[in-house]
């Protein structure tokens, strides 16, 4: 009866909850019609498809492909103004930085009954790309959607160049037709293609988006330069054709890609508001730009041509993702003149129409072959135009650079070092009898060692600043075309090291960069935050000096023009370390002003230190984690193999499985479950920065990771089971479990204290030692840094400390055989001795590793014998060891002669006699 009652409750429940939904109005917006013909017939015709033909592929290329609009599509954050129809002029406004679209037909792509028409099939793909970034301590998602991809079906015309798709989104409740201008054959005047895509719903419905706009480029093999460029430059550059440099075959395109520069106007020009006839910029801009970006669209090598987009702007940079602004856009076609050695190019303008049009732009620049302190630009032109002074649009000719120091990969560059004598007073060498310490191999000149990535700089006040330093050219060769870097095979390293032999100090030239320069009490007058030092001088691969001549530019207000000045009294010199250190250690150097105290550009000398990572430490650190693969996965397998052989133990002596401590066992489950439920943190390269990736060593390593995955869960689940056991035999209700159970209460009474004791201690010298790391934080005022840190300091002490406790896993036996007064043998030896020596090997292989390798390694390079999973030092390995060694023999002699063996006799005694009193039933 109560069971009918139950089931009775139960249906009435369900009908409720059925007639409750029932009643409740679902609104759901009815998909509009995606009938082709309805938004589509009067721009392109509807035809009949007959065969399949590839040769037409319009797209837009994703990177040159801008949109507007569209509120509603991207639920991501913009500062863009919006409209409301779809003639959108495109002068009027900025595209967002960061969104970007792209058109890409599939293969479903068919002639029609109609000469000209094709139906197509098209995905049409809006991304934003300022919702996900990388932190130093973690990634950081935007919840906002930032990529809708829609699945198009419609028609091209090539006599009218439109295309007309409708379609809707995948897997989200959008619909809407596309309408675009696109030439099948296009020239420079016709290669912009633009367009809208409108939404079907209505715009009431939660579904509706705002109208986007379109404008863009598309790669086609289909392009028909104007020859315009490859008649000559109308104005040659004033440069040397024999200091110039000429584009090796196969190097034409790779050398196009992308192109910064910077501007040079005349003086007249130089001011904070544009004058007359200095802009290439069309009215409506009142800035002077000072930069600009030239990004290769389309480039073909054979005919060494090249498409170009041109774009300018007011900052002292420009990065990859840039504003399209059109009235500061140039659309370009360029070739090269091997006779003169430069690249010739013709630049139209974007006009209000969304057409391209005034070609009257000329430009053009070469590679100067020679290099020096005081003249290091990768490229070097001008911009002019063919129009007369009276025409509207006429501009005084321009003149640009590239970036100091920008190497452009072009071979052949050479330098010439103007300042060696200067060297040679302020850095004196022995060059016979250089001073080195027997057995020391320092960097080779030409080696990627020779790169110091992260500079700390100090002033006398230890105010901080940071920056990097690279070699440009060493000798007469081109630094990028002779640092060879091979970290899977030594063998490269190896033959060049037999190969090579003392010849004193080689010249050597350097680009250094310092940032957050206004934090040093020095600079603080100084308007910028940069300060680019360009120094030459000689290194000794002997001894690891490095001593060089160093030039600042000055520039007011970061106003390039051609009187700016050099200071060039400063020093720079840098001792680097032995690449075979196993101590590890810093770079440290020295940048001072060789000025009087008294002098205006005359700074104290600022103190520099650099961590040292060789390459040299790199393959050997991969060498060593293959190594630490290796003995993770066999101390796993042991692992597995001494809990089988425990299990086997205890099934033939079932009597003494319940006198196992529970509490070792959970210690010994919780030690294989942890690095499972952290993803293997303390096993595997958790962090993917630049320096994971160098000591990642391809898909061998994927490959053991599973390995290692799955032992660990095989060790966990055999472990695991040994503790369900152990605890159902505990739980098994018989009365001579009972002194089982009173001992386990005890020895966790005993131990518990014990840990949290030791907790609390690991924390507090955990915070003491943090004090130094906090103060250097604050002293770059990053206080959220300060916070990260200090809980990924604190979190690394738990985990510390518990590594510590899983070395001492018998401790809790221990108390259990003292409290229990009995002299059986719950554990077999190879359980306790098989188990202790897992744990004892890391410390053991810890003293290996100290003595062969450098100490200061990547945190995320360690996969055996984490420090971030344990105590690991000279003293900590000592000391774990003994004491583990100390409690298995400790367990050895308990089960041998009693629990409490180390006591008097008389306490001893009181264990036999205890044994002896029988146990009365409760019955």
């Amino acid at each position: 009866m109560k069971k009918f009652a139950t089931m009775s409750l139960q249906s009435f429940l369900l009908l409720s909850l059925f007639t409750i939904f029932s009643t409740i109005p679902i609104t759901s917006s009815t998909p509009p019609s995606l009938s082709y013909s309805d938004h589509c017939s009067s721009t392109v015709p509807e035809s009949n498809p007959t065969i399949p033909d590839y040769k037409i592929y319009p797209h837009l290329q994703s990177p040159f492909s801008y949109f507007h609009g569209g509120d509603g599509l991207l639920t991501t954050t913009t500062t863009t103004t919006t409209t409301s129809t779809t003639t959108t002029n495109f002068s009027q406004f900025s595209f967002n930085p960061h969104k970007y679209i792209s058109f890409e037909p599939t293969k479903h792509i068919f002639k029609t009954n109609t000469n000209g028409v094709y139906k197509i099939e098209a995905y049409l793909h809006f991304q934003s790309t300022n919702d996900y970034y990388h932190s130093r301590y973690g990634r950081y998602f935007n919840d906002s959607r930032s990529s809708v991809k829609f699945l198009l079906n419609g028609f091209l015309s090539e006599k009218s160049g439109k295309i007309c798709m409708v379609g809707s989104a995948k897997n989200l409740n959008f619909h809407a037709v596309l309408k675009l201008n696109y030439v099948m054959n296009p020239a420079i005047v016709d290669s912009l293609i633009s367009g809208s895509f409108v939404s079907l719903s209505s715009s009431t419905d939660s579904n509706y988006f705002k109208p986007v706009s379109i404008l863009g480029f598309s790669e086609t093999s289909n392009y028909k330069y104007s020859g315009e460029s490859g008649n000559g430059c109308d104005s040659g550059i004033d440069f040397p054709i024999d200091q110039s440099l000429s584009l090796p075959p196969r190097m034409f395109c790779s050398s196009q890609r992308r192109i910064d520069a910077v501007l040079k106007y005349k003086n007249e020009c130089n001011s904070s508001t544009k004058k007359k006839n200095c802009t290439v910029l069309v009215d409506g801009i009142e800035y002077l730009p000072r930069v600009m970006s030239m990004d290769s669209i389309q480039c073909s090598e054979d005919e060494r041509k090249v498409r170009f987009l041109i774009q300018f702007g007011n900052g002292s940079y420009m990065g990859y993702n840039q504003p399209f602004e059109p009235n500061s856009t140039l659309v370009a076609e360029a070739s090269w003149d091997e006779t003169e050695r430069q690249l010739c190019i013709v630049a139209c303008r974007v006009l209000k129409d969304d057409h391209v049009g005034d070609c009257s732009i000329r430009m053009s620049f070469k590679y100067p072959a020679l290099w020096s302190i005081k003249n290091r630009e990768g490229i070097v032109g001008q911009i002019w135009t063919n129009k007369t002074v009276d025409e509207e649009g006429y501009f005084n000719k321009i003149m640009f650079g590239s970036y100091e120091n920008n190497m452009v990969g072009v071979s052949g560059l050479r330098y010439n070092y103007t300042q060696m004598e200067r060297v040679r007073k302020s850095c004196p060498m022995n060059n016979n009898n250089p001073v080195k310490r027997k057995g020391e191999r320092y960097p080779e000149a030409n080696s990627y060692d020779m790169r110091l990535h992260n500079m700390r700089i100090k002033d006398s006040k230890a105010k901080n600043a940071w920056g990097y330093a690279y070699p440009l050219l060493v000798g007469d060769e081109s630094y990028e075309d002779n640092s060879v870097v091979m970290f899977s095979s030594g063998r490269y390293e190896s033959e060049m090291e037999a190969k090579r032999s003392y010849t004193g100090p080689v010249n050597i030239s350097y680009a250094i960069s310092i940032y957050a320069i206004s934090s040093l009490t020095n600079f603080s007058s100084k308007p910028l935050d940069i300060l680019q030092i360009s120094a030459e001088g000689v290194y000794d691969e002997e001894t690891g000096n490095l001593c060089m001549v160093g030039c600042t530019k000055l520039s007011k207000d970061d106003q390039r023009s051609k009187t700016e000045s050099m200071d060039c009294e400063v020093v720079v010199k840098f001792q680097y370390q032995p690449i075979n250190s196993k101590n590890g250690g810093q770079i440290k150097g020295t940048i001072k002003s060789t000025r009087k105290e008294t002098d205006p550009l005359y700074f104290a000398q600022l103190e520099v230190s650099a961590s040292t990572y060789y390459t040299e430490d790199a393959r050997n650190s991969i060498w060593r984690m293959d190594l630490e693969i290796a003995m993770v996965l066999i101390s796993n397998t042991l692992a597995c193999v001494f809990v089988v052989l425990q299990i086997f133990y205890v099934r033939k002596n079932p009597g003494l499985l319940p006198l196992a401590s529970l509490v070792m066992l959970v210690i010994l489950v919780f030690g294989h479950m942890i690095p499972l439920v952290l993803n293997f943190e303390t096993l595997f390269l958790g962090k993917r920065d630049r320096r994971s990736q160098l000591l990642r060593s391809g898909g061998w390593f994927e490959v053991n990771e599973v390995m290692v995955r799955i032992v660990t869960m095989v060790a966990f689940l055999l472990q695991f089971r040994l503790l369900q056991l152990t605890w159902s035999a505990r739980l098994g209700g018989e009365n001579n479990q009972k002194a089982s159970w009173v001992a386990e209460k005890k020895a966790l009474f005993v131990s518990i204290p014990l840990y949290i004791v030791g907790v609390l201690v690991a924390l507090f010298l955990n915070l003491r030692n943090n004090k130094s790391d906090n103060t250097m934080y604050s002293s770059y005022g990053a206080a959220a840094t300060i916070v990260v840190h200090q809980q990924n300091s604190l979190w690394g002490a738990l985990k510390s400390y518990g590594g510590l406790v899983l070395d001492g896993f018998l401790f809790p036996q221990i108390l259990l055989n003292m409290f229990r007064i009995s002299g059986e043998k719950p554990l077999s030896c190879s359980f306790y001795i098989g188990t202790t020596f897992i744990r004892l090997l890391p410390h053991a292989y810890d003293l290996y590793r100290a003595h062969n390798y450098a100490r200061e390694q990547f945190e995320e390079s360690y996969i055996y014998a984490n420090p971030s999973a344990d105590y690991y030092s000279t003293a900590w390995d000592v000391g774990i060891s003994c004491g583990g060694v100390a409690f298995a023999i400790i367990i050895y002699l308990q089960q041998r002669f009693g629990g409490r063996f180390f006591l008097p006799r008389r306490f001893r005694e009181a264990e036999a006699v205890y044994e002896k009193v029988p146990v009365v039933s409760s019955e």
